[in-house]
Order: C-alpha cells, then sequence, then structure tokens
C-alpha cells in the first residue's frame, strides 16, 4: 500500500474517531456551563451533531432552581436545536438560529424566595452565548407550554399558555440595520381552562439591557368565572357568566412607554338570587346586587357588552393612567359608540418619541429653573457680603 493511501486512510479513521468523541465532548462542554448558574442549575442527556449541517441537536434540558420547593423544573425542553443560518452566511454574516421544540417554562411568583421561580437571578442570553458561540439571529418555539402560577399574589390566580409558538427574526439585523425595531416577532397560545386565546405581533430591538418594542396584544374570550380569586379579593364580588376580550397597543423606547388597555366583557353576570354551595355573606350579597344593576347601566345593550379604554402613558418602572378618560370610555361604550373588538391602530412609535421629547423639554425647563435660583442665591449672597463690608468701614 502506498504512503500516501495510508495517511489518506489514517486521517480519514481520525475524523472518524473525532466525529464519535465530538458528542461526548459537547455534552461535557454544556452540562458544565449548566451546572453552575447562581441559583439554578441544569443538566442535558445527549447531543447529536450533524457536522454536514453545521448544526447540533440538545436532548432533555432540564433547569431546575437549587433550594427552590417548586416541584417542576424552571425550564425544560426535550429538543433544542442549534444551527448555523445559511442564507444569513451567504450575505456575509455568520450568525445561527436555535429552535426549542415542546419547551416548557414553569414560572412562579411568590415573596417567599423558596417558592418563588422567575429565573431574574440569571442572565439568559450569556448563557445562550456560551452554549452557541456564534450570534443568535433567529429564535423560534414549537408548541411550548408557559405555566404562570400565582401570577396575582393575593388571589393564588394561576395562567398557563398552551401551544404556544413564536419566532423571532433578525435579532443581529441581518436585513434591516437602519431601523429602530428591526426584529419582528409573532407569538400565539391557548388559554386552557380560561376558553381563550393569546395572539402577539410585534417589532422589536432585542439586543438592549431594556428592549424597545411596537406590539398588538390580544387574549381572546376569557372566562370572566377564572378570575373570581381575583374579584372576591379586591370587590366583594364574583362572576356567575361571561366572556372577556383585552387588546393592547404598546410602544416603549428607552423605557418610556406610551398605549392602552381596552377590555371587553361579553354576557357579563354578577348576581345571581341564590348561590349553591357556597355561603354568601350579606355584605356580598347587597355589593353583587348593586355591581349587577351598575353594569346594567353602563351595557352596552345592543351588544350585551361593557368595555372601556385604558390609556397608559409613563416610564416602564412607573406607568401612570387616569381614572376620567376610563370612565368616559365606558359611557361612551354604552350610550354613544360601542366598542369593537379589535385594535384601534391609535398607538405609534412617533407617539413614544413625542413623549421622550416632552420629557427632554420638561428637564430642560428643571434645569434652567435650578441655574435661575442658584443664580439668585449668589447674587443674595454677594449682596449681604457688600453690607457686612460697609458695616465694618
Amino acid at each position: 500500500m502506498k504512503r500516501s493511501v495510508k495517511i489518506i486512510l489514517a486521517f480519514a479513521v481520525l475524523l472518524i474517531i473525532a466525529r464519535l468523541l465530538l458528542p461526548y465532548f459537547v455534552k461535557q462542554y454544556v452540562n458544565k456551563m449548566l451546572a453552575d448558574m447562581g441559583a439554578y442549575t441544569g443538566r442535558i442527556e445527549d447531543v447529536n451533531i450533524a457536522l454536514i449541517r453545521g448544526a447540533y441537536q440538545i436532548k432533555d434540558l432540564r433547569i431546575r432552581k437549587i433550594n427552590g420547593k417548586i416541584k417542576e423544573p424552571f425550564i425544560y425542553i426535550p429538543t433544542t436545536e442549534l444551527s448555523v443560518e445559511w442564507p444569513a452566511l451567504l450575505k456575509g454574516a455568520l450568525v445561527g438560529e436555535v429552535e426549542f421544540y415542546r419547551p416548557e417554562l414553569n414560572f412562579a411568583f411568590s415573596n417567599d424566595e423558596e417558592t418563588s421561580q422567575t429565573g431574574k437571578e440569571v442572565d439568559w442570553t450569556e448563557l445562550v452565548k456560551d452554549i452557541m458561540p456564534i450570534k443568535i439571529n433567529r429564535l423560534a418555539v414549537y408548541n411550548g407550554k408557559l405555566d404562570l402560577l400565582n401570577l396575582f399574589q393575593v388571589s393564588d390566580t394561576n395562567l398557563s399558555l398552551q401551544n404556544f409558538e413564536a419566532e423571532i427574526k433578525n435579532i443581529r439585523n441581518v436585513d434591516d440595520k437602519q431601523s429602530k425595531l428591526p426584529s419582528p416577532v409573532v407569538a400565539s397560545g391557548d388559554v386552557p381552562g380560561w376558553g381563550g386565546i393569546m395572539k402577539l405581533n410585534a417589532d422589536m430591538n432585542i439586543l438592549k439591557q431594556l428592549p424597545d418594542f411596537n406590539y398588538n396584544l390580544s387574549f381572546d374570550k376569557l372566562q370572566l368565572t377564572k378570575l373570581n380569586s381575583l374579584a372576591r379579593e379586591y370587590g366583594n364580588i364574583d362572576f356567575e357568566a361571561g366572556t372577556i376580550s383585552v387588546y393592547s397597543e404598546m410602544v416603549m423606547l428607552d423605557g418610556k412607554l406610551v398605549g392602552y388597555l381596552k377590555p371587553l366583557t361579553k354576557g357579563m353576570k354578577i348576581f345571581k338570587l341564590k348561590e349553591e354551595g357556597e355561603k354568601r355573606s350579606v355584605g356580598r350579597f347587597f355589593t353583587e346586587l348593586l355591581a349587577e344593576g351598575g353594569a346594567e347601566v353602563l351595557e352596552n345593550q345592543k351588544r350585551d357588552q361593557v368595555a372601556t379604554r385604558i390609556p397608559l402613558e409613563g416610564h416602564v418602572n412607573n406607568v401612570k393612567t387616569n381614572f376620567w378618560p376610563i370612565l368616559f370610555g365606558v359611557l361612551r361604550n354604552a350610550y354613544v359608540k360601542a366598542f369593537n373588538e379589535e385594535f384601534d391602530n391609535s398607538v405609534t412609535v412617533k407617539d413614544a418619541l413625542k413623549t421622550i421629547k416632552s420629557d427632554f423639554k420638561a428637564k430642560r425647563q428643571e434645569r434652567k429653573a435650578e441655574r435661575k435660583e442658584k443664580r439668585a442665591e449668589r447674587k443674595k449672597e454677594r449682596q449681604r457680603k457688600r453690607e457686612e463690608r460697609k458695616k465694618d468701614k
């Protein structure tokens, strides 16, 4: 056998051995990254590598909270695929994409650290960067599940999204580097038990620490009875029947937020002369009776609908709204023109920019007033010193 043939065979054998050993080393590397994440730890069970496609699959990823009392892991993903994005590579950008199949996220909200599970202690973007050494340009979720336990802590209200589908494109601005919000986002999911559907369409810049966005979000035909624990806590009432749909448009730039929530109820019934299986207090009886009467007065009789529009504006840490527009919205729906179950298409990026500009002008006026006040104080101080010198003479 010729020496050159032996070299080629030896090289081929080395490649085969390397290919066989590579999944083991990748698994060890990923588990090392997941082992120590502060308050959380994780592990994967297996890795499959497809060199020709430039991709690898992670099997059975589990991340759980250390010293937590939540039974379910914070994250469980049966299959995660990480690969090179070939269309972007043809444009000269070396970026990748991540696809999650049947992921499960279990959030729990509580003031007790042991029963809280929100993942806020971990920088998840850094973790993805460690696992996927090239930059991510596309992220997709297929048939996911999102559980929000104890969403409203005072009432132990839980919410679950199933059949959750989501896709975020152009994260690294491969296609449009000039846009303020270059990444389109689409998401949807069912709300089992509540009987509703969630839909989200947005444009975002998610590379910022506090992402900018412009979204349309809707929850369609949720059962009002699912809000009874919350209604009892805050209003001393509960719902007997009816649905609620919520439509929202929101824009946020540099933490400045402007938008609205539009809740619409259909067939809402609060009062029932006799409630089976529950002892109702006298106070709740009359509260529900008054609430039912008020709802009848404020209902659009033609559509059997009570609705309003709640304007929101401010900073993400201090969102404000006013009472009067909400009240006028209820009256408008009842007696002038009913709100439609759709988006108003009345919020744009320009609205957020106006808010930023108005805040800038307000701060400039504030600084101007402070400078004027300091000049007056200095002038007063100079006058005082002159008077003291005159007295000394």
